[in-house]
């Protein structure tokens, strides 16, 4: 029975990003969206019997890359990092894209990780070829289970988190200057 409601539960879910995501584009991609959430740092919780971690309870989960490699979201605690929720087929996520891939490359302080869903993983690796993210570490998430843990119900979505676990969600697409502006913020505290 718990399977049937897991299932019913993710369903909603992706529905529910699946119509989060708008098709019309303004010409000025930065204006859209940029709706930012803040939250305390979580207070470190338990990990299990015999565990003795201390990372916040966002970075507890295990995930693959779209590489097929596996990764642990607790290697990055201590640390800033943005995650960046994205999908295919949205065009605000392809706004975001170009200012991604500059700002990761000019903020080796900050990790950016993206976080692919709500589509298949050939169409996942089709969008980072095309985009050219491929220097970027992707999660697949194609069941939701990381949009769902960090509280993300549309893309493109950014979830900038401090060293000390406290985190800021922002609804894009926010641009190079905005995107910049959040790194440089996440990388001085």
């Amino acid at each position: 029975m718990s399977n049937v409601r897991s299932a019913a539960a993710a369903l909603a879910a992706l529905a529910l990003l699946a119509a989060a995501c708008g098709t019309g584009m303004r010409d000025e991609p930065g204006d859209m969206g940029d709706t930012a959430t803040t939250t305390s740092a979580p207070a470190a919780s338990p990990a299990g019997p015999g565990s003795a971690s201390s990372a916040p309870a966002a970075l507890r989960f295990d995930a693959r890359t779209l590489d097929g490699e596996p990764f642990e979201g607790e290697s990055l605690a201590g640390r800033p990092v943005a995650f960046w929720f994205w999908a295919p087929w949205c065009p605000k996520c392809l706004s975001d894209a170009p200012a991604v891939k500059a700002a990761a490359a000019r903020h080796g302080d900050v990790t950016v990780v993206g976080v692919a869903g709500l589509d298949t993983e050939a169409a996942m690796k089709q969008f980072v070829r095309r985009t050219g993210t491929g220097d970027l570490v992707h999660l697949s998430d194609a069941e939701g289970t990381l949009w769902t843990k960090l509280g993300v119900s549309e893309q493109s979505t950014f979830v900038f988190m401090r060293p000390d676990g406290s985190t800021e969600k922002v609804t894009g697409p926010l641009g190079q200057d905005k995107l910049e502006t959040h790194l440089r913020a996440l990388a001085t505290r």
